[in-house]
């Protein structure tokens, strides 16, 4: 059987667990469940055996008798998943709410269409086939952690209404992007990363050093200080992450750009591979901008063709 991609209950109160022993096949959870009270909330069950040995279960969508009353007669059963395509796991360190957090598991287990998952608080949810958007965070180190993978994960840890994603960091190693281009002295943007590179005299941009023979590792803001600093430009690595967002492949890529100020800069860039949606932060950008930018780039990946989600 087969549906909508990205199946997630918004809310988990919605999920009710039935103990039953009968065979799990759709005609006989149909005739079984027919008829019986449902808690008005009610709309989807996980059928489990009694013996908790016994690791079948089945997934089902259930409608009741339209009304206020507390419980009602289930009028309709749909089978979402039988026991074939279908596991139960126990892992208390997941917040159920979260769908990225529920997609997470069902990367861990391969074959499944269904997995529900009994979290954190006993709360129980699931996800039926689950595809989640791939998003490539491209950051700067040092300083570490890499800032912005770090406020992405953060967010999407906690929050119950983005689409589910896969988050995968790129980073970039300023000492790395300096051996491009090979130097006895090079002038980084600010003591306050920690960066040094090894065999080589590092000056800081915000420091405003004497003028040397450098190679300036920075991106276009840290040229255009040098300018004014110096009336001059310098040999340069330019580290901007928002440069070529196709080379994050198909999916989407969350980056930043120090000459953005409160406002985010999105497109969408034709690789060999397929579209890649972006959107970037300012460089100094709070949880709130990265917050904004993860819902904005689950917009504009639908628009290119990503499956697509919403509350179930």
């Amino acid at each position: 059987m087969t549906g909508t991609p990205n199946r997630i209950p918004g809310r988990y109160r919605g999920v009710a667990v039935a103990r039953y022993d009968g065979p799990l096949d759709e005609a006989s959870l149909r005739e079984h469940h027919l008829g019986r009270e449902a808690y008005w909330k009610t709309r989807f069950l996980v059928v489990r055996p009694h013996d908790d040995t016994d690791d079948r279960v089945a997934l089902l969508a259930v409608a009741r008798d339209p009304g206020d009353a507390l419980f009602s007669p289930i009028t309709a059963v749909e089978l979402l998943a039988g026991p074939d395509e279908c596991v139960f796991v126990h892992r208390p360190d997941v917040d159920t709410a979260i769908p990225s957090a529920l997609v997470a598991v069902a990367a861990e287990v391969p074959g499944a269409r269904a997995v529900v998952v009994q979290g954190r608080y006993e709360h129980v949810n699931f996800v039926v086939d689950p595809d989640p958007l791939r998003v490539v965070v491209r950051e700067v180190v040092p300083p570490h952690p890499a800032k912005l993978a770090d406020q992405a994960r953060r967010i999407v840890d906690v929050t119950e209404t983005l689409r589910p994603l896969r988050l995968e960091s790129e980073v970039v190693d300023l000492a790395d992007l300096a051996h491009r281009l090979p130097a006895e002295h090079y002038l980084l943007p600010c003591r306050g990363g920690g960066s040094e590179i090894p065999g080589a005299t590092v000056s800081y941009l915000d420091e405003r050093p004497e003028p040397a023979d450098w190679t300036l590792v920075g991106c276009e803001r840290s040229r255009q200080i040098h300018r004014w600093f110096y009336g001059r430009d310098a040999p340069q690595v330019d580290f901007c992450p928002k440069v070529d967002p196709s080379a994050a492949g198909p999916g989407a890529l969350l980056t930043k750009c120090c000459l953005q100020q409160e406002e985010l800069d999105e497109g969408v860039a034709d690789g060999p591979d397929g579209p890649t949606t972006w959107v970037s932060v300012p460089w100094g950008a709070s949880l709130e901008h990265v917050r904004e930018a993860l819902g904005r780039l689950a917009e504009l990946a639908e628009t290119q063709g990503a499956a697509p989600w919403s509350p179930a």
